[in-house]
């Protein structure tokens, strides 16, 4: 199961609105088939696996995080597959809570014959998909925040200088970091002062990322390099209702993909639903400080991917956060260290929400 979890693991940003989800078929001892979710979602893990071993599946135990599905889609139920392919047991670490699944595909297992462990690695199933499963359960898909500070928490010096805070080996982290989220979200502010790309570079060819812009004003322009690039790689701009006609026509016909909702991106909730609503299940948000302070504040953000560098700018440096309101320790959000490793000369600390 070990090995499935990592197998799966290399479907993360790959397979939205799919889960990531790792096979592994053993007979006597010996892998005889293996397989991950494919980008797009398709073909699934368990079919990978199965064409893989071929005849040596009957008899075997097939080890898969997830339950397999018991709807037909693009695809024929898995569920199913491993059934006719004559496998005579199946390990499973989690319960697929989609309701078209959830149990069905256990109870189809076991009505053919079939032994099923469930929950083995649960724990560990459950960490590397909460995003497809906060998408499922809470309509929302999980939320990264990336922030690159100096040691004293600053962004920017005062005359508004940030590259490079942190080093090349830490840039290329984020482009891996990106890679295995769904999408990379800015807001409008960031976009216009940076007119980033968003996308990963340098690691071959795979399936780019969404690139999200909240945008209430539809402010930003379509000469900008997100609306030169939309035709080439997705670009989603989530705006209010009150914006100018010109700039939805100018937007448009970059091929960007507009998104209206009622009160604007301002609503932060609102917003990500609206993503999740569209499969995303992984956002790797990269703004800068009012957004981030803005999800933190709304209790939306769910792991902190911190950068720090080795430099101190001082209190007139631009701060990573803007206000929070806090008032009373008690009252301050909370995140509990998940991993830390050094990255260069830089040090990267991962924090999950409480």
């Amino acid at each position: 199961m070990r090995h499935a979890l990592g197998l799966a693991a290399r479907g993360l940003g790959q397979v939205w609105p799919n889960p990531a989800v790792g096979c592994v078929i053993v007979k006597e001892g010996r892998i005889v088939g293996r397989g991950w979710t494919q980008p797009g979602g398709r073909p699934h893990a368990e079919r990978r696996a199965l064409d893989q071993a071929g005849a040596a599946a009957r008899g075997a135990t097939a080890y898969v995080t997830l339950e397999p599905c018991a709807h037909h889609g693009h695809t024929p139920p898995c569920a199913d597959g491993l059934i006719e392919a004559g496998v005579t047991r199946v390990v499973t670490a989690l319960t697929d809570p989609d309701a078209r699944v959830a149990g069905k595909g256990h109870a189809m297992l076991r009505a053919a014959g079939i032994a099923v462990r469930e929950g083995v690695l649960s724990d560990a199933a459950r960490i590397l998909n909460r995003g497809f499963l906060k998408r499922v359960e809470q309509g929302l898909p999980l939320v990264t925040l990336k922030l690159a500070t100096t040691l004293d928490g600053r962004i920017a010096t005062s005359t508004g200088e940030s590259r490079w805070i942190t080093g090349p080996e830490a840039r290329r982290q984020v482009h891996l970091m990106r890679l295995t989220h769904d999408a990379v979200m800015v807001g409008s502010g960031t976009a216009r002062a940076d007119d980033p790309d968003l996308g990963v570079r340098d690691l071959g060819a795979v399936r780019q990322p969404i690139r999200v812009v909240l945008d209430s004003a539809l402010s930003l322009s379509p000469d900008s390099v997100l609306g030169r690039t939309a035709r080439e790689r997705s670009v989603w701009i989530l705006h209010g209702p009150d914006v100018p006609l010109t700039a939805r026509h100018g937007w448009m016909r970059t091929g960007a993909q507009l998104i209206q909702l009622p009160e604007g991106p301002r609503d932060l909730a609102a917003a990500l639903r609206a993503l999740g609503e569209r499969g995303l299940t992984r956002v790797f948000c990269e703004g800068g400080g009012q957004l981030a302070a803005s999800l933190i504040g709304a209790g939306l953000v769910d792991d902190l991917a911190v950068f720090n560098a080795g430099a101190l700018i001082g209190a007139d440096g631009v701060a990573a956060l803007a206000g929070l309101g806090v008032q009373a320790l008690a009252d301050a959000p909370r995140f509990v260290l998940a991993g830390q490793e050094r990255v260069g000369a830089d040090v990267l600390s991962l924090w999950r929400r409480e």
